[in-house]
């Protein structure tokens, strides 16, 4: 086919546009959900999986994490053999510093919940719900945290057992809007720390508590938590190309600690970012598979609209067909023509749900916590996608008209 006669064709599908706006529309708008759904999710998606990679990118490609289970989406409850797993405890911690040379710094967490949620208070203002935690001074090195105003704790605050607490950015922000919190007195829930530091802000992954928790030395922690055996243990290497033998150094000490025989499984879990991202990706394809699911019947609905409307555009346009047929045209001009109309009103659908998908991932973004990034392969996927669509249901009535005789075309009435 010329390129002129896919000028002519296209002059025609959108003559037959405009002179059909309401049907045209109706038609295509099956379509459009479809490619909507597809824009408008992918962009959510898309943000979510950049700011979760430079998250986890911002801690370093040297990290590791060392816990009694392996983090993941787990269906119904964990085998008895994993629920008996001793925990991590501040004793492997120390061992893991003495005795593994690849491992530069070590970052104990150990976690206290309050029945009902913590809660941070300050004269008439309180944060509820923060993370509180102890942990080391090596915190600061293995997590990339930047102390924005005061100091970090240190091996002293740990060693003598200090009340003092540095708290995440969103946390000062709350509890002190107008005034500088260092020094000041706040109430954790109910214990008072001295404030010695704030952390500089971290980006947030969809309005997570990434910035909104206040930790305390571990050596306090121990002393008002003793009942708090079990911690998260963040470990970094000496430098990327170490963490392999970091890794493998960490889980041998781990094993001889447990007793564990050559041939017995691991009864704690190492794992890197690699291994967090995996997670995600698990999280993330539950929502891959409803938006495919909805984009689907969306695109397979509008299939079907285009099919109907090229089937009553052939019946309209019966005599037409004879005309060109008699003055020359051949089968395949007819059915390239017809199946060009077909894409060029599929597309166009594709084209108006690309626009509102990129208008409300926008949207969510500006409105939500979520964040939103445009993905150049999926627009183009997503318009492939509603032109293929046109070309699969539109073949048959393209067929058809090519199939009908001259004569019996032009005595059509």
């Amino acid at each position: 086919m010329t390129l002129h006669e896919v000028k002519e064709s296209l002059r025609l599908a959108f003559g037959t546009f405009r002179a059909h706006k309401l049907r045209s529309f109706l038609t295509i708008l099956g379509v459009l959900v479809g490619v909507f759904t597809i824009i408008a999710v992918v962009s959510v998606i898309t943000g979510l999986n950049n700011s979760i990679a430079r998250d986890i990118e911002s801690l370093g490609s040297n990290t590791l994490y060392v816990s009694k289970y392996k983090p993941g989406i787990v269906l119904g409850n964990r085998p008895a053999s994993e629920r008996n797993r001793k925990g991590i405890t501040f004793e492997d911690a120390q061992a893991i510093q003495k005795a593994c040379p690849a491992i530069v710094a070590v970052s104990p967490q150990n976690y206290y919940r309050k029945p009902g949620g913590n809660i941070i208070k300050y004269k008439d203002r309180d944060v509820s719900r923060p993370a509180f935690f102890g942990t080391l001074p090596d915190y600061e090195i293995v997590n990339n945290a930047i102390v924005d105003r005061g100091r970090f704790i240190n091996d002293s605050d740990v060693k003598f057992r200090t009340m003092v607490t540095v708290i995440g950015s969103d946390v000062g922000k709350e509890l002190f809007p107008s005034e500088d919190p260092i020094n000041k007195v706040v109430q954790i829930n109910d214990r008072k720390f001295t404030v010695i530091g704030v952390l500089e802000e971290k980006e947030t992954i969809a309005g997570g508590g990434e910035n909104r928790f206040a930790l305390i030395p571990y050596g306090t922690f121990k002393k008002i938590h003793p009942e708090e055996k079990e911690l998260w243990l963040a470990l970094k290497a000496t430098s990327p190309e170490l963490l392999p033998p970091a890794i493998d150094q960490v889980t041998e000490l781990m094993r001889r600690r447990r007793g564990l025989n050559y041939n017995e499984p691991n009864d704690f879990a190492v794992f890197t970012q690699e291994n967090l991202l995996e997670i995600w990706d698990q999280i993330t394809s539950a929502v891959w598979f409803v938006m495919i699911i909805i984009s689907s019947i969306g695109l397979l609905v509008g299939g079907v609209g285009v099919m109907n409307i090229m089937l009553v555009s052939v019946t309209e346009r019966t005599k037409e067909i004879g005309i060109r047929k008699a003055i020359g045209a051949r089968r395949r001009n007819i059915l390239w023509q017809f199946l060009i109309e077909a894409m060029a009103l599929s597309g166009f659908g594709g084209v108006l749900g690309i626009v509102l998908g990129l208008a409300a991932g926008q949207l969510i973004g500006a409105v939500t916590p979520l964040p939103a990034d445009i993905s150049i392969p999926w627009i183009i996927l997503a318009f492939c996608f509603s032109v293929g669509v046109a070309l699969v249901f539109g073949i048959y009535p393209a067929a058809r008209a090519s199939r009908l005789d001259p004569i019996e075309c032009l005595r059509y009435e």
